[in-house]
């Protein structure tokens, strides 16, 4: 099995294994973190690409178990056995991530997820309805083109400047990097819902349909994100991460969807700085 995943790497010190959602890639989560981890000197920034997005060939992944274990070998050549570290997750990333937390528990320092992926089945999610936090029905009837409408779907806040945000962010960093995904063959694993899982449980110790489970505590810093009106995992799901990880701070953000940050990044700024705080402190706690 193909063990290597390109990798973009930004600054020195203390390493940050940062994983993309579904059909996207590292430059995606670069265009959110970099603005914050850019000013915290000591991070060193790894945006991993995932097989079969970014500039990181399928090589017959079939499933996400595969996905997993190409995270696996590539912590263990990149970083091997014994540096600590910190996690970053967002969407399908976030899932991942958690298991990755899990199987290097004594090397992960901190846990941070951006509207993670909990529940994989779609029909099993908790999720609201859209309504519109902000609407301006002639704004988007006659305000905008077609073309945007249609790509840009349901808008959560109808005011000229978030419409003008999201649309710069979708046409500078979305569709950038799921032009370069091999939608055919995820296309295929996310149709699947025996392949849109792991084939261990992340929340508890039963093994319920013969999935083997992992211990599902975490203790070290852990900061959720959540939209309150994400339209793809919800936010209702994740409620359980709670009692997973003590040290978590769990946070649902008003006028935010699965794409958070759209247009107000001080407040996502402010959470994901706290966190960094909060690890320096764990660590050094640890290793007094």
């Amino acid at each position: 099995m193909e063990s290597i995943l390109s990798a973009h790497e930004i600054g020195g010190g203390l390493p940050v294994l940062i994983i993309h959602g579904w059909q996207l890639a590292g430059t995606v989560e670069e265009a959110d973190f970099e603005p914050i981890f850019s000013k915290t000197p000591g991070l060193r920034r790894i945006y991993v690409d995932l097989p079969g997005m970014g500039t990181t060939p399928a090589n017959n992944v079939k499933d996400l178990d595969d996905m997993y274990l190409r995270l696996v070998q590539f912590i263990d050549s990149r970083l091997g056995s014994s540096s600590r570290f910190l996690l970053v997750g967002s969407s399908c990333g976030g899932y991942l991530a958690r298991a990755i937390a899990q199987k290097y528990s004594e090397q992960v320092d901190g846990l941070l997820l951006r509207v993670p992926l909990i529940e994989p089945n779609d029909s099993m999610r908790d999720l609201d309805a859209f309504s519109p936090v902000v609407a301006n029905t002639q704004l988007m009837s006659s305000g905008i083109s077609a073309e945007d409408r249609n790509l840009l779907g349901n808008v959560l806040v109808q005011t000229p400047a978030y419409v003008k945000a999201l649309k710069a962010k979708y046409k500078e960093v979305y569709l950038p990097a799921m032009k370069t995904a091999d939608m055919k063959l995820l296309d295929a694993i996310r149709a699947d819902p025996q392949r849109y899982q792991l084939s261990f449980s992340l929340d508890d110790d039963n093994n319920n349909n013969e999935r083997t489970a992992i211990t599902a505590k975490f203790l070290a810093p852990t900061l959720i994100v959540c939209g309150r009106h994400d339209q793809s995992v919800g936010y209702r799901d994740s409620l359980r991460l709670l009692e997973l990880y003590p040290r978590s701070t769990y946070v649902v953000l008003d006028r935010a969807t699965h794409g958070l940050p759209v247009d107000e990044t001080g407040v996502f700024e402010a959470l994901v700085r706290d966190w960094i705080v909060r690890v320096h402190e764990w660590r050094g706690r640890t290793e007094r």
